[in-house]
């Protein structure tokens, strides 16, 4: 049978209470269980010795008989010194998601076009004054066959 030291939750809502129970693998989280060795009280201050509540030699014995902790409970045996744990590392986590990413890009091409714009805009005052002679020139020219049409 394959055993696991993990917590059962208890509590009321928004008030977790844990006991770390030794139960089968197969059982529900917070149904039944072999044997109570502790317990965890995530609501008191960190430095609270009543915080986390564990009987190291009947949890000893399980680890000697193949019983497996979960990852929080193994962080609770290591800090006690039954077992040790080896601290993880996932390179991964703060990378952004996949839609964070293609934001991020959208707005880099954004900034690009923008840039270019400004470059083009920064560029075309010297070329922009002839053609507003030339706009200038050609609303007398429309404003005359306008007055003729008027007359006639």
């Amino acid at each position: 049978m394959a055993v696991a030291i993990r917590m059962s939750r208890g509590g009321s809502k928004k008030r977790p209470y844990y006991k770390i129970v030794v139960a089968d693998v197969r059982a529900p989280r917070d149904g039944k269980f072999i044997e109570r060795v502790g317990s965890y009280n995530p609501l008191l201050a960190k430095d609270d010795e009543k915080r986390v509540v564990l009987n190291t030699e009947r949890a000893k014995h399980w680890l000697e008989m193949g019983a497996k902790p979960s990852d929080r409970v193994a962080r609770f045996l290591d800090a006690a010194g039954l077992m040790k744990r080896e601290a993880r590392n996932n390179p991964n986590k703060a990378k952004p998601g996949e839609k964070a990413t293609e934001r991020m890009e959208e707005k880099a091409e954004k900034a690009a076009t923008a840039e270019e714009a400004a470059k083009e805009a920064a560029a075309a005052p010297a070329e922009e004054a002839p053609a507003e002679e030339a706009a200038a020139e050609t609303p007398a020219a429309e404003e005359a066959p306008a007055e003729e049409k008027a007359e006639g």
